[in-house]
């Protein structure tokens, strides 16, 4: 059988896959897109962050806890929640952005071919496909495969009540106890979502404390707004093994001795890099244990032509960022050196419950890196839109340089933290005072008032420590 030849081959079409392969079709390339899957959209759509901030976004209103605060503790939008209802959304949404993501391929002229690809050699794939097998040839590959949920032996995942994050939502019902086995974003979020709608959360962490790449004051009020839904935190624990009780139970028996009980589990501890079935080493490339491809700052492997960007090449993991790894790849595969980007303006969305975004440095690495900075703080309860959202424990932080008063970074906590970063982000983009804040005007009542009380109250620290 003879290969068909195309400009671009992209092995995967999750954000980063997509966002290559349209790049490159922009330039009126040829190119085809590998899925294993049966629909397109990778992980993001199918498994991962869409099913999860829909399920969220379900919670919040199913529960009303976003009200709670108006209407009191026990207002509910409906009394008995189940798995079902939250299902019920997710797959509407699940099936709306599946559709959106095939009538851009469409649209650009992008072939999908559907099956398991694996190399042949540095330029030629095979696909597996459920119509039988395609031989696919290039001088440019793109990997974008992405990662699927870490195992460990030592958590027997069962599908029913012992869980990865690819399964939640197919939990047969709503547990009454939810034990979550790591900190780490993926488990947080869940712990939140669960934790909302009554469910009692244990969660289990092997660091001292959550999150550790967000600020410091940031987090300590996510762990209060944890406690305070009646979650138990285990911080600086590990699990030694879980077993399935008779009964349909979990236990999680910890190093320290200790046991944690039950209905359920989520393991959520690391991704995996789904490299397994590529014949990495017919391409002349290798996977370290996680399953990730080093890739330099222009997302190239050590062989010339194939590109890796998303997930498979690890930190940090975030959709947004995979998209832009995936244009900024197809661009450099096709020697266009002016599309370049700046990871350190890149956002951090974490949706928790109150959701965290952030960007640029933080308090912890200022202070490692000497550099003299002041803080400004706003809380949502300051702005007349924090009361009418009924978030009164909201908060916006600024951290700027005493000399300069450049914004340095931008972290907040609070209902619409993702969207109003990115005010914050194109001030700092554009090498930005904190008297920018100062000087604008912002719509009233809106949650952006929160950037101009942060800036005064920055100011006025820093006038007060001047007069001294």
């Amino acid at each position: 059988m003879s290969a068909v030849r195309y400009d671009l081959i992209v092995i995967g079409s999750g954000p980063s896959g997509q966002r290559a392969a349209v790049a490159a079709a922009k330039m009126k390339k040829r190119v085809a897109v590998v899925e294993s899957r049966s629909v397109v959209g990778g992980v993001c759509i199918n498994t991962g962050t869409i099913p999860s901030k829909t399920m969220r976004e379900a919670v919040l209103h199913l529960s009303g806890y976003n009200y709670r605060s108006v209407y009191g503790m026990n207002y509910r939008v409906k009394d008995k929640i189940t798995m079902g209802d939250l299902a019920f959304r997710v797959q509407g949404v699940i099936k709306t952005e599946v559709d959106v993501t095939e009538a851009q391929l469409s649209r650009n002229s992008i072939d999908v071919v559907h099956g398991v690809a694996h190399f042949v050699d540095p330029h030629q794939i095979r696909v597996d496909g459920p119509q039988g097998d395609a031989t696919l040839e290039s001088d440019r590959i793109i990997i974008a495969v992405g990662t699927r949920p870490a195992g460990s032996p030592k958590v027997p995942v069962n599908g029913r009540t012992i869980v990865n994050s690819d399964q939640i939502l197919d939990l047969p019902e709503l547990p009454r106890s939810l034990v979550v086995v790591g900190g780490g974003v993926i488990g947080v979020e869940y712990a939140c979502m669960f934790a909302i709608l009554g469910v009692r959360v244990t969660l289990i962490e092997k660091r001292n404390r959550l999150l550790e790449f967000a600020d410091q004051e940031i987090i300590e009020s996510l762990s209060y707004h944890l406690r305070d839904s009646r979650v138990t935190m285990r911080l600086g624990e590990e699990v030694e093994s879980v077993e399935e009780l008779p009964d349909g139970g979990v236990v999680a028996n910890l190093e320290s001795k200790k046991k944690v009980s039950g209905d359920a589990l989520l393991y959520a501890v690391g991704r995996q890099g789904n490299v397994d079935d590529l014949n990495l080493p017919l391409a002349g490339l290798e996977a370290d244990s996680r399953g990730r491809i080093p890739v330099d700052e222009h997302y190239q492997t050590k062989v010339e032509h194939i590109f890796a960007v998303g997930d498979v090449v690890g930190f940090p993991s975030l959709a947004s960022v995979s998209m832009e790894q995936g244009r900024i790849a197809a661009a450099r595969a096709f020697d266009d050196h002016a599309t370049t980007s700046n990871p350190s303006f890149y956002p951090y969305g974490i949706y928790t419950i109150p959701e965290i975004s952030f960007i640029g440095k933080t308090e912890e690495q200022l202070t490692d890196e000497d550099v003299p900075y002041e803080v400004g703080m706003a809380y949502y309860r300051e702005v007349a839109r924090g009361q009418i959202r009924g978030d009164t424990t909201g908060r916006l932080k600024l951290v700027f340089h005493r000399d300069t008063r450049k914004v340095l970074g931008v972290h907040i906590i609070g209902e619409g933290a993702s969207e109003l970063v990115h005010i914050g982000q194109a001030v700092m983009i554009l090498g930005g005072t904190i008297d920018y804040f100062i000087d604008t005007v912002f719509n009233y009542p809106t949650l952006a008032e929160c950037y101009k009380v942060a800036a005064f109250n920055g100011l006025g620290r820093l006038h007060r420590y001047q007069a001294e």
